[in-house]
């Protein structure tokens, strides 16, 4: 068993000195130091030696294994390092070449108006307020004087999930919601900003998914003129000093009177072109007096407290202030169209 010990431990020395990469090394480790090899048979047939003979032997089994395992480890260590430096050469950095800019990104132009129409009201003593997208029918309809099947109804084509819950047409339920958390408390000064749904085919000024900004006050003694003075103090820090304004009469089922609100032309100041169709004036937003009925169902006395609301596409200003001419531009994710606005 010595003799085959030895004879062993000749074999493997000899084929380690030909191992030229680190799979062929642990294939011989695994040859001769696996719980197969040679090595492992020779050491279970210990068993059948004598007393004697067995301390020996034993010590001649661990000298081979002892030497075959220091060859192994000594060329696992020169593998791994030359591994190492050809990963390092492969990985090296020169530290002087130039860094390379990092493209730099910008607001939404839609989130941009909004920041801005926001910061303008917020200056005038308004309050931000939010509600749900997913909304009830009272108050996306009934609450705001449009009961059910009320032929207001078809203005505002609707994504309904129940019969009772919709996708929300406009903001305006957010402020039947602030009125009525406010349990009567005045005043009301508030705008609400957030995405509204309505079933509509999309072109170069619809679309299914939109964003509006609605404003709301309630107090005592407010007046149509404190809302044509709030409306042209909002264009004017939006458009510019020069810009007029201009109401229509109108009809929404929430407010009496209603009216609808023009602002001069962007584009010709108001001497008339092809963006305005020569009138000279572009519509902007909808407006009015909140309805004695809304007042009522939100806890307000109409006979004591009086308001105004309006409401306004954030797309169809920003059209107008950047002179887009598709509404599809600020959803298509075109970085040639979002570039335009990181300077802006």
């Amino acid at each position: 068993m010595r003799d085959k010990l030895l004879a062993l431990k000749e074999e493997a020395l000899r084929e380690l000195g030909q191992v030229q990469t680190l799979p062929e090394l642990n294939d011989i480790r695994v040859k001769y130091m696996g719980k197969k090899g040679p090595l492992t048979e020779i050491l279970r047939g210990m068993g059948a030696l004598s007393a004697e003979e067995r301390p020996i032997i034993g010590q001649v089994a661990n000298d081979v294994r002892a030497a075959i395992e220091e060859v192994i480890n000594s060329k696992q260590a020169r593998f791994d390092k030359a591994e190492t430096e050809a990963r390092l050469a492969a990985e090296t950095i020169d530290v002087t070449l130039p860094g390379r800019p990092a493209p730099q990104g910008a607001v939404h132009p839609l989130s941009k108006v909004i920041q801005e129409i926001e910061d303008i009201f917020v200056g005038m003593g308004y309050t931000v307020e939010e509600g749900p997208e997913v909304e009830q029918d009272y108050y996306n309809f009934e609450a705001l004087n449009l009961p059910k099947n009320h032929p207001a109804r078809d203005m505002q084509d609707s994504f309904y999930i129940t019969d009772e819950v919709l996708m929300r047409t406009h903001t305006s339920p957010v402020q039947v919601r602030t009125m009525q958390r406010l349990k009567g408390g005045v005043p009301v000064k508030i705008i609400c900003p957030g995405k509204v749904y309505r079933r509509d085919d999309d072109d170069a000024t619809h679309s299914h998914q939109f964003t509006q900004i609605e404003g709301l006050v309630v107090d005592k003694h407010i007046r149509m003129s404190d809302l044509k003075g709030t409306l042209l103090q909002f264009v004017q820090e939006m458009f510019g000093k020069q810009t007029r304004i201009r109401m229509r009469p109108s009809f929404f089922p929430f407010t009496e009177p209603s009216a609808e609100v023009d602002v001069t032309c962007m584009m010709c100041s108001g001497s008339g072109c092809r963006v305005c169709k020569q009138t000279g004036w572009l519509e902007i937003l909808g407006s009015g007096m909140v309805h004695p009925r809304v007042l009522e169902m939100a806890g307000y006395d109409p006979q004591e407290y009086s308001g105004f609301a309006f409401g306004m596409g954030v797309e169809r200003i920003a059209m107008l202030k950047y002179g887009i001419d598709d509404i599809r531009h600020f959803y298509t994710n075109d970085l040639r169209f979002l570039k335009q606005f990181v300077h802006v």
